[in-house]
């Protein structure tokens, strides 16, 4: 075999392991019982290491040198394949066994506490555990810094978004902070002038709540001979493209909170199930970022889903579910209700206006934790603090403050800003979608989203990560990356 086609070999390998960590992480958050922790931290320990030792073997080095003098002989995709294959040399290499298994038991160890402490509202309760997680973040950082030749944040920044900068994103993100205020006191302003939608009365029991999201993943397009929906502590996405794992949680008092986290959900789902099948297990084969995967989750969930077209479509299908009757089930009433605009405490409940001042938020919060720049014992009071200023409220405690999202307690830093990326991303890719197929609003009013899927296959999902975030955009939409595009999608849905 060439010297390509041996790492193709190693990475199908690596990607196989990897894969298999990742459903037990699946399992470990939505079914294993709690006593199974320890036994489930030594295997995906076990597993870190081994694939970190299959990425730095010292003999990919030469494969990966003699790969590229064979660059002449190599298509589109092996090229792009061979430059993913050297990113992640690059990123594994910086990193010894002991620091990535030492990273990976204090992470699992972090998160099973964060499991009780969250319900607790008590973050000194796993203050020592985060700090563990901490001091091993910031040591990686430092060390593919070195490697990669940039800032220590955006060293970790590229494991979820490759090539992104923070000192671009903080261009991006203080133009948003600066737009938002003042718009959402405008939309704040622009609801009172009208009557409050009524909110339909529970209970909504969970069988019937699970039924009806059901029901709207498939009009969407979710295969259940290919994925399943459960019940975890936090929504998220896992599995596979041929065994993709979705989760949520349920509100018996709100039925919208589930469905609205399962539909995010299935846009990356069916992200993921619309990666090529020619590159399986290879580098190039995987999504594009962090950002593009949550584009098409919030593609979905916002830029479809919370249109007059989808709530046409959905809200007989609700009413059924629930047995609702009366004006609050109304299609008008429930795109107000749907659409509503109010700062609240918790990320992944929030609305699309005031959605990004959480992400803005966790994106300096974290920056400043990985710099010094703030003590990990004063995250509260700045957590308090920021929300304060960005979205003028300050959460009563802990558990709606910053207990509330998984990440930094299971070791994902660096991975905040791709959500209001992606959000900006969804809006360019949904404005551009409806431009070339006309047809896809009336089929969302339909339950028919075949057009506007057909469209993301072919522009997103088939592309996998053969391109960079801004060339694949640009073939797509004919524009990098514009935050002016967002700022208008808001603009027309919420000041129309």
């Amino acid at each position: 075999m060439s010297a390509y086609q041996q790492l193709e070999s190693r990475f199908r390998r690596l990607a196989a392991l990897q894969e298999a960590a990742g459903m037990l992480s699946w399992d470990m958050s939505a079914m294993m019982p709690p006593g199974g922790a320890a036994a489930r931290t030594e295997q995906l320990a076990a597993l870190s290491v081994t694939c970190h030792e299959l990425l730095a073997a010292p003999e990919l080095a030469e494969l990966l040198d003699q790969a590229s003098d064979e660059r002449a002989e190599l298509d589109a995709w092996q090229r792009a394949n061979l430059a993913e294959m050297r990113r992640s040399w690059l990123h594994a290499t910086a990193l010894d066994a002991q620091l990535v298994e030492a990273l990976s038991r204090a992470a699992k160890r972090c998160e099973m506490t964060w499991r009780v402490a969250r319900p607790a509202a008590d973050f000194a309760m796993v203050l020592p555990a985060l700090s563990e997680v901490l001091t091993l973040v910031r040591e990686a950082a430092q060390a593919k810094a070195e490697k990669l030749g940039v800032p220590p944040y955006d060293a970790l920044l590229d494991e979820y978004e490759p090539g992104e900068s923070s000192a671009r994103i903080d261009g991006i993100f203080d133009e948003l902070a600066a737009f938002l205020p003042g718009f959402l006191g405008e939309v704040m302003e622009r609801q009172a002038s009208r009557p409050a939608p009524i909110a339909p009365e529970g209970p909504f029991p969970v069988e019937k709540q699970m039924a009806l999201a059901k029901t709207l993943m498939q009009a969407v397009g979710f295969d259940f001979q290919h994925g399943r929906l459960d019940t975890s502590v936090h929504p998220f996405c896992g599995g596979v493209p041929e065994d993709v794992r979705i989760t949520t949680r349920y509100d018996e008092a709100d039925f919208t909170t589930a469905m609205m986290g399962v539909l995010h959900e299935t846009g990356h789902a069916l992200y993921e199930r619309g990666l090529p099948k020619d590159w399986r297990l290879q580098p190039v084969g995987t999504a594009r970022g962090m950002a593009m995967h949550e584009s098409q989750s919030l593609l979905v969930e916002m830029q479809a889903c919370r249109s007059r077209e989808f709530i046409d479509f959905m809200a007989p299908l609700a009413r059924s579910a629930f047995g609702g009757e009366g004006p609050a089930w109304e299609p008008d009433n429930l795109l107000a209700l749907y659409n509503r605009v109010e700062p609240g405490f918790i990320r992944v409940d929030a609305d699309e206006v005031t959605y990004p001042a959480h992400v803005i938020l966790r994106y300096r919060l974290e920056k400043a934790l990985i710099g010094g720049e703030l003590e990990l014992a004063e995250l509260p009071e700045a957590w308090g603090a920021g929300m304060k200023a960005l979205l003028g409220i300050v959460p009563p405690d802990d558990r709606l403050g910053c207990l509330q999202d998984i990440h930094w307690y299971d070791g994902a830093w660096g991975y905040f800003p791709t959500y209001t990326l992606g959000a900006m991303t969804a809006a360019q890719l949904f404005a551009a979608a409806k431009a070339a197929r006309p047809e896809i609003p009336s089929g969302v009013a339909k339950g028919d989203f075949a057009p506007l899927m057909e469209w993301l296959r072919d522009e997103v999902h088939s592309q996998a990560s053969r391109w960079t975030v801004d060339e694949l955009l640009s073939q797509a939409t004919g524009q990098p990356l514009d935050p002016k595009v967002f700022e208008a999608h808001l603009k027309a849905r919420y000041l129309p």
